[in-house]
């Protein structure tokens, strides 16, 4: 049985969030005072306290600021500090407004308001005319992506409601937003003060022939941004009241999905169909954008906290490294050699911001070289995650297109971030590209999460290269071999053993007269991976490159042996999504730390402990051990050769060796 929903008319109303954003003493708290008090969305107690504040400060007229400046030093001081959020209704449409700071020192308040808005206001105190606030908020909408933008030219009144200074103010920020990457600008005169233009038509200019603003707010298309075909479930956690019950609760990012529907659990990759969709009120048939609700599905699958669930045939991107704008919010600026965490959807990870790209001059959205960005300054950013995300460009999907920033120590948010797209080969200055500019969305199907053997977008390639197919099929070399390919991936710290068992079972292979290949991470940091460190960003280059190597051997139908400690499991999952679905077999050779230590075969944790060696895995580095590998050797407790013969009995029951 499914529930009835909702038909509760006020419920179903349509609701706007919007914003309001310009220079200091622009009249945003007072715009929203009068939309509130016009609209008779204040209480009589309220109204009563407005008046004996203003009266007790000598003001000739009722403050309606004093709405929504609620900290005292607001009040004080007669600014916006903080985001206000206030809620309000018409018969046509519900509201829910973010008063932004006009100081530039609290742009971070700004893009925090204005990340969940519809459409943004602006204010221009009509005297001073386009300042370098209203640019900035301007710019900062159009990074958001914020489908209305509305330029509220205020205090006409001040200027004798004077049509020639409207009409200078459209023509310059006209010509700046020309820059940006702007879907609906609208400019409206008015005095929010008297109340001109903002609930009803003003008086005083006969000249203005469009709305009043209110009427611009009930009318403007609502849902613009909303992201209604790609289905997107970040799992906060797991549901299990009693053995008999399993579900998956989490708010839908975007998107539908319907009781019977197939989906892919990622990052696993594993299919089901949605068996019930469950909420406080009853089961549905459907989910939808911006619902939270608690998913079953038919089969068992180990989905936990972090996932995503999807729709089979549209996938995320799925990968560990990518092209971003960062809003830098802290006041330490930002330190390319940080391990920050990242919150994206319901997903945490460390990333490391490999480079800055370039920052952005909001005056006049010029790119300049910089190797950091500082307190509220905006740059583009190449970032790598220890884990992979399930994203979608910000320009598809706000929901899955961005993320905040951490600090590891503080736990302080240092920068927001939206999403342009995969990392490119391409010029760090294209020209001709706008600042504001994103990446075309991602392809739906285009991840990932749907490994093949030729090269897709998760893979890198040169300007103007075509692909062409291998001169001899990989199926006749196999035949020919008598087994098929594979890549064995050994992986542990050092010292675990991973290279005595794969140098012991490439042995046992070529005496089978298997075609075979040993990968040692030494040997390539002798040749083609001499010029790469340890740092992070070196580390995940490195087994790239090893990757890619495997691949090729791969293709030539032999079993290819790898040990490498690669101690970020999005670099093996990278490893294992440029193979075919079987191609690359994982196997961690398990070893605790102090055992590996006692038997140190190369020396390192010594030279470790000497402070000789810095970066190293287990004892100043992270190893982040497979949580689902697909052959476990624990070297504490098994021999060499029944490691050995573990592996060969894997590749016979799972055919890779014939019998």
């Amino acid at each position: 049985m499914t529930a009835a929903r909702t038909a509760n008319p006020y419920l179903e109303m349509d609701l706007l969030r919007f914003s309001t954003a310009g220079s200091v003493d622009d009249g945003k708290s007072t715009l929203i005072g009068r939309l509130l008090y016009d609209t008779k969305s204040i209480f009589e107690d309220q109204l009563e306290a407005i008046e004996r504040t203003s009266k007790q400060r000598g003001e000739g007229y009722v403050n309606l600021a004093l709405l929504t400046d609620g900290l005292r030093a607001e009040r004080e001081q007669n600014i916006t500090i903080d985001v206000a959020y206030r809620y309000f209704a018409t018969p046509k449409r519900k509201f829910i407004i973010a008063d932004t700071p006009g100081h530039v020192q609290y742009t971070r308040n700004m893009v925090t308001g204005a990340s969940t808005a519809e459409l943004a206001i602006v204010l221009i105190d009509a005297r001073k005319g386009v300042q370098t606030q209203s640019k900035r908020h301007g710019f900062i909408a159009s990074l958001l992506r914020i489908p209305h933008i509305v330029i509220a030219v205020n205090k006409m009144d001040l200027v004798g409601w004077s049509e020639d200074t409207f009409d200078a103010i459209v023509a310059e920020y006209t010509e700046f937003a020309e820059k940006l990457e702007v879907g609906d600008l609208t400019f409206i005169p008015m005095s929010a003060l008297l109340g001109d233009n903002v609930v009803d038509k003003s008086t005083h200019m006969p000249w203005y022939d469009g709305g009043t603003l209110l009427h611009h707010l009930e009318t403007v298309n609502v849902g613009a941004s909303r992201n209604m075909v790609d289905f997107r479930f970040p799992v906060q956690t797991v549901v299990r009241p009693h053995q008999d019950f399993r579900g998956f609760a989490g708010r839908v990012t975007s998107g539908t999905v319907t009781v019977g529907e197939e989906i892919i659990a990622l990052p696993s990759g594993r299919t089901s169909r949605v068996k019930e969709i469950v909420t406080a009120d009853g089961a549905y048939d459907e989910a939808v954008e911006g619902e939270s609700v608690v998913v079953t599905i038919e089969d068992e699958i180990d989905i936990s906290r972090g996932d995503m669930i999807v729709r089979s045939r549209n996938l995320p991107t799925v990968t560990n490294r990518f092209d971003a704008m960062l809003c830098w919010m802290s006041a330490e600026p930002l330190d390319p050699s940080m391990r920050y965490i990242i919150l994206h959807t319901t997903r945490q990870a460390q990333a490391f911001v490999n480079e800055v790209i370039y920052r952005i001059d909001v005056d006049t959205l010029h790119r300049e070289d910089s190797p950091t960005l500082g307190l509220n300054e905006i740059g583009r950013v190449d970032i790598t995650t220890s884990q992979p995300l399930f994203w979608d460009a910000y320009a598809r999907n706000h929901g899955t297109g961005s993320f905040v920033l951490v600090h590891p120590h503080t736990n302080v948010t240092v920068a927001a971030g939206m999403i342009r797209g995969e990392v490119k080969a391409a010029p760090r200055h294209a020209a001709g590209s706008p600042a504001t500019g994103a990446a075309p969305a991602a392809a739906a199907g285009t991840s990932g999460a749907t490994p093949s053997a030729s090269p897709d977008a998760a893979q890198r390639v040169s300007p103007g290269v075509v692909w062409d197919d291998w001169n001899v099929p990989r199926p006749e070399r196999e035949a020919r071999n008598g087994h098929r390919a594979a890549v064995l991936w050994f992986t542990g710290i050092s010292g675990s053993g991973k290279s005595t068992i794969a140098r012991a079972v490439e042995r046992r292979l070529f005496a089978r007269g298997c075609s075979t290949m040993l990968l040692d991470g030494d040997q390539l940091r002798h040749g083609l991976n001499g010029d790469l460190g340890f740092a992070p960003a070196d580390r995940t280059e490195n087994i790239r490159r090893a990757g890619e190597v495997a691949r090729l051997f791969f293709e030539q139908g032999s079993l290819v042996l790898c040990t490498f400690v690669s101690p970020y499991a999005v670099d093996r999952a990278t490893v294992r999504s440029i193979l075919p679905e079987g191609g690359f077999v994982e196997i961690f050779v398990d070893c605790d730390v102090e055992t590996a230590r006692r038997r140190d075969p190369k020396g390192l944790y010594a030279k470790a402990d000497e402070g000789r060696i810095t970066n190293m895995t287990g004892v100043s580095a992270p190893y982040e051990a497979p949580s689902s590998p697909d052959l476990l050797i624990d070297t504490r407790t098994s021999s060499e050769d029944e490691a050995v013969e573990r592996v060969i009995a894997y590749l016979r029951e799972h055919r890779i060796l014939g019998t």
